[in-house]
């Protein structure tokens, strides 16, 4: 369970900077290049867990990149290459501070909050009568301001991302339409593999020349939820559960340890045993979501494999 990348530490020609985020670490190199390492950190309830998940970082860029590539018709994007499993190139852009979040369903945080009785998500009005997994009438934007590393992401309306000027009306208009655009097409593409896409994320960035375009992941398991699409009425009506494609799976496994990342709790230990199912389960949700066969990345020594890559694109694209 040696061989994953948990943090690194680059310092590539022309490097300016260095972002860590939660799963993320984003190197700023000259001429308005982003640099972006995908490590096999896992992030659940905005907490960092304490080991990586084997291939994790591999399966979320190589997911991202095939989603970017299937979307670019509708929503510019950031990227420009990926010259490793674990990274992917593009261009430097101001990060809007929120997450677009859109959800088709009532499921994960949202069926939490519904059973605690709240009808009103980040102004964003949900029907009576609904249960756990229920699809809305129609598909909700429920956004949340970012957060640095290990704190809690929090849920913000319309309303008060205008009213605190976090984005212009303009801006979060075309945010709206690109969200819709994009989860619209996660819909159609999910419904070819015989899935179901239960909710996602986007994060937008605007360029040096004003241009608003797609950056970071797009629908992979940690931004999005996914359910089977067989048999999903039938368990439905039966009041089951729904077999999950996401990260949901872990996020119960932490909660049934009585962890949700509350102030006072720990984080429990994940044996190596689990450690490998969870990255079973991933490479799992990357076949199922891509529609290919994974193949495993050498990892007896990710960071010199990565140096070796990035050396060789920044050498013919320098």
């Amino acid at each position: 369970m040696s061989n994953t990348i948990i943090k690194t530490d680059f310092n590539f020609p022309g490097q300016q900077s260095v972002y860590h985020g939660k799963v993320r670490e984003v190197y700023t190199l000259e001429n308005d290049i982003l640099l972006m390492i995908a490590t096999d950190r896992l992030s659940a309830f905005d907490v960092v867990m304490p080991k990586g998940i084997p291939y994790k970082g591999q399966i979320l860029n190589q997911i991202a990149t095939q989603m970017m590539r299937d979307t670019e018709d509708l929503v510019p994007n950031w990227l420009l290459a990926t010259p490793d499993p674990n990274v992917a190139i593009g261009k430097a852009c101001e990060p809007f501070k929120i997450e677009m979040v859109i959800r088709g369903y009532l499921s994960g945080h949202a069926a939490r909050e519904y059973k605690l009785g709240k009808r009103i998500l980040c102004g964003v009005e949900m029907p009576e009568g609904m249960i756990e997994n229920d699809q809305f009438p129609s598909p909700i934007i429920t956004p949340a301001t970012k957060a640095e590393m290990g704190d809690h992401d929090e849920d913000i309306s319309r309303e008060d991302i205008l009213k605190r000027e976090i984005v212009s009306e303009d801006d979060y208009l075309v945010l709206e339409d690109y969200t819709r655009k994009l989860f619209q097409r996660g819909t159609e593409i999910a419904a070819k593999r015989g899935l179901i896409l239960v909710d996602t994320k986007y994060e937008f960035g605007k360029t040096k020349d004003g241009e608003i375009v797609l950056i970071d992941e797009i629908h992979t398991p940690d931004s999005s939820g996914y359910f089977y699409s067989e048999g999903y009425k039938e368990r439905q009506s039966k009041g089951e559960n729904q077999k999950q494609l996401s990260k949901e799976f872990v996020r119960q496994w932490l909660i049934s340890n009585n962890f949700q990342g509350l102030e006072g709790q720990t984080v429990p230990e994940m044996s190596d045993a689990y450690i490998e199912t969870v990255s079973e389960r991933y490479i799992e949700l990357y076949e199922n979501i891509s529609g290919k066969s994974f193949k495993k990345a050498a990892i007896s020594d990710i960071e010199k494999r990565i140096t070796k890559n990035v050396l060789e694109y920044l050498k013919v694209n320098s």
